[in-house]
């Protein structure tokens, strides 16, 4: 009987041990290490490596696919990154030789327009017939009274070279310097108060028309086909543009009585 009382008794005493444990296990504090927050490195290598393994997916490769996060490019004169999926901005040195090409691209367009600067006023003058030859030759005159100082006389030049090359065989074109004191009498009768001035004559020398100054090519051109055409009159019979006054002329004394310059 006292065995059996003996042996509840250590029962009684492991089960109140028993239920005490939980107790004090639930009262013990447990502390736990806080991981610090992500840094910005690496949630970027998160995300890249999320990339790699979406596009490994995608593409069926059994390896993935190594994605840069960063490309860096070093240069002459600067150093910069470029990230993925972005253009590529350009350098000064690209840019310095975009400018030098467009640069010369614009130098070769003026050039190739202005390729007949090289005509100038004594090329004209060389190629126009004597005043008195011109008078007497049956065929219609242009005349031009013009300066070596007259800037529109010089700009004009290029563009009334092709039209005189063009009907030089059908119409005389003149050429009377108003510096040189022979044409005076001339300079009075076609009342010549600015240049360049061009007179129109007809085949028997009476003037059906002039043209004074700066203007477009087509006057002149339509006028000169007229005459060559043999028409009773000229589409420009008086127009006036932009002229040089002939009170700047620089009168002198031409020794050779030929000469028409």
């Amino acid at each position: 009987m006292a065995s059996t009382s003996s042996h509840l008794l250590h029962i009684s005493s492991l089960r109140r041990v028993l239920l005490r444990t939980p107790e004090k296990s639930s009262n013990l504090l447990v502390h736990r290490r806080e991981e610090p927050p992500p840094s910005r490195y690496a949630r970027r290598r998160q995300r890249f490596q999320s990339l790699t393994v979406k596009v490994s997916e995608e593409a069926g490769e059994n390896n993935p696919v190594e994605v840069q996060e960063k490309v860096s490019i070093q240069s002459d004169d600067s150093s910069r990154v470029t990230e993925p999926g972005f253009p590529e901005f350009p350098t000064k040195n690209l840019n310095k030789q975009v400018a030098l090409v467009s640069t010369i691209a614009a130098i070769g367009l003026f050039l190739s327009s202005r390729l007949d600067l090289g005509v100038s006023l004594n090329d004209l003058s060389a190629a126009a017939l004597p005043y008195e030859e011109a008078l007497s030759n049956g065929k219609p005159t242009v005349v031009e009274f013009y300066a070596d100082w007259c800037e529109v006389c010089r700009e004009l030049a290029p563009d009334l070279y092709k039209v005189e090359q063009q009907y030089k065989d059908q119409v005389n074109f003149v050429m009377l310097n108003v510096d040189n004191t022979k044409w005076e009498q001339e300079l009075d009768e076609f009342g010549v108060e600015g240049i360049p001035h061009f007179a129109f004559l007809d085949k028997s020398g009476n003037e059906e028309g002039n043209v004074v100054g700066r203007l477009p090519t087509k006057y002149f051109l339509e006028n000169v086909k007229a005459l060559a055409q043999g028409e009773e009159s000229i589409p420009h019979a008086r127009v006036i543009g932009e002229y040089s006054s002939t009170e700047s002329r620089k009168a002198h004394q031409v020794v050779d009585p030929r000469s028409h310059g």
